[in-house]
């Protein structure tokens, strides 16, 4: 590559608007410090790839994009898989190899902290509990987490809908499981005859899961108070976005739930956003670690959704960075939609893994780099970069150096952590689960008032017995209960494209 071809790459990432400093230029193996690679804000909402082999730095890459957002005032949200993310909230610590780092890149290196939320799954781990109530989580992010076929997804789909219609609230699995059991006993059979019915075997399928599910410690995740997306889109006192780490170390062994609730956490803002089209700089920019997760096993209608909804929450000011080793781990509708590209180094051990590189290269625009080679060559805190320029057009793929993270580049002990959580804002209001009367509550209710079985040595007429779900409905305690938390009876919950239902403000 000659000297101009550098000029060029370099002018192609002068703009003039906000942006992201992400490192500089790297030609002919040397770092040109005064050529900078940059992320325009205002193309952040046009959804991102972090991608690269394990070791290469892609945690890193996301603190320093996470602090830049920060600093300008745009909130961020981090999904950290391993616990390495929580340093943020802390100054970096001085060293020879920070400074060296920073000037090779031209970067006046400051020690920062940044605000930050620490979040937990359920309270699982150091965080402020997150939960979601089964209702708003719905029948298609569930039967992704309990690895449902197509036909039980269309059953549990039936019993969402029932539980709507009846006024059912499910709050929690127990709540799932006693509408379950309700629908295939003598009394509720009835109940779905002329809406295609629930199968006794399907039925089976489905409760076994949930039991399954609630044996691995999941019932933590699912009740109330319901975690409000709205607490992601803060900033702190000083104008600075806050940072949202959602825990995961405690879970990481259960891939599938966190990658689902992930979605339903964009699913989530999707519903209650309004719609703001191209502006300055984004309303969120949400990190999605472990994205190969999210698309593993995923049936077509799950994959269709996730499509439309990254399409369409771009227009609501929401940016999506799906992080994770290649990009064929993404489904290829989702990958074509996703404008910023940092590449870190891929390795080419096996057939498979060649086959993987010649993939991605063929996703990059055309280059004057031999990028098969750059790839494999590329060290730790390197990456190969490609964005949308501030008139929507891709800019030059630049090799790059990336910059140090001003903040602590390594996770804060338990007891920081604890003591971040207790002082926050949001504990007073998600650290104490409530379990208020729902489903269960109220068919065991209705099973203990119900008429004695005998009268008088004879059984009455079935035929004059109202449904349990009629008894259920129609009691004083039912019509009580509907008054006090306005519950949307009568009618189905609006839902959304995974079948979440819209949050009761």
């Amino acid at each position: 590559m000659s000297a101009g071809e550098a000029a060029v790459i370099a002018a192609g990432y002068a703009f003039t608007g906000q942006a992201l400093d992400l490192g500089a230029v790297l030609w002919d193996g040397r770092c040109r410090p005064d050529d900078r690679v940059r992320i325009p804000l205002a193309v952040l909402n046009r959804h991102g790839l972090v991608a690269g082999a394990t070791g290469t730095g892609k945690t890193k890459t996301l603190q320093l994009m996470a602090e830049q957002l920060s600093a300008q005032g745009v909130p961020v949200f981090l999904a950290d898989v391993k616990g390495d993310l929580s340093g943020i909230a802390r100054p970096g610590q001085r060293d020879e190899r920070v400074l060296g780092r920073a000037a090779e890149v031209g970067q006046e290196w400051t020690a920062a902290g940044f605000p930050a939320e620490f979040l937990a799954l359920g309270g699982l781990g150091h965080g402020v509990p997150v939960r979601a109530t089964i209702t708003s989580f719905g029948p298609v992010l569930l039967s992704k987490v309990l690895q449902l076929n197509q036909t039980q997804e269309q059953s549990l789909g039936l019993i969402f809908h029932y539980a709507d219609t009846k006024g059912l609230e499910l709050i929690d699995l127990k709540d799932l499981r006693a509408v379950v059991a309700f629908l295939t006993s003598d009394e509720g059979r009835p109940e779905l005859k002329d809406i295609g019915g629930l199968s006794t075997a399907t039925a089976g399928v489905i409760l076994r899961s949930l039991t399954a599910f609630e044996a691995q410690g999941m019932a933590d995740f699912f009740g109330e108070p319901e975690f409000d997306t709205a607490d992601l889109l803060r900033t702190a006192s000083d104008g600075r976005g806050v940072v949202s780490v959602l825990e995961l170390a405690a879970v990481q062994d259960r891939p599938l739930l966190f990658s689902t609730f992930l979605m339903w956490l964009l699913a989530d803002l999707f519903h209650d956003l309004p719609e703001i089209g191209d502006a300055d700089k984004p309303k969120l920019v949400f990190f999605f670690d472990e994205a190969h997760l999210l698309f593993r096993g995923a049936s077509k209608a799950f994959l269709e959704a996730i499509t439309q909804t990254v399409r369409l929450i771009r227009s609501k000011g929401v940016g999506v960075f799906f992080v994770t080793q290649t990009p064929k781990d993404v489904a290829s509708d989702v990958l074509s939609q996703l404008g910023n590209r940092v590449q870190h180094a891929l390795r080419a051990f096996t057939p498979e893994d060649q086959k993987a590189l010649r993939a991605t290269v063929r996703t990059f625009p055309k280059s004057s780099y031999d990028l098969e080679e750059l790839l494999t060559g590329l060290g730790t805190g390197e990456a190969v970069v490609t964005v949308l320029g501030e008139r929507g057009a891709p800019t030059p793929v630049a090799a790059t150096r990336l910059r140090a993270p001003e903040s602590l580049m390594a996770p804060l002990d338990a007891a920081q952590l604890d003591d971040a959580v207790r002082a926050s804002a949001l504990y007073g209001r998600y650290a104490q689960a409530v379990d208020r009367e729902s489903a269960y509550e109220k068919l065991r209710r209705a099973r203990e008032s119900a008429p004695a079985a005998a009268l008088g040595g004879r059984e009455p007429a079935r035929a004059a017995e109202p449904s349990l779900v009629e008894q259920v409905v129609g009691s004083g305690m039912f019509r009580s209960l509907a008054r006090s938390v306005g519950t949307q009876l009568g009618r189905e919950i609006t839902r959304s494209l995974f079948g979440t239902a819209r949050r009761r403000r």
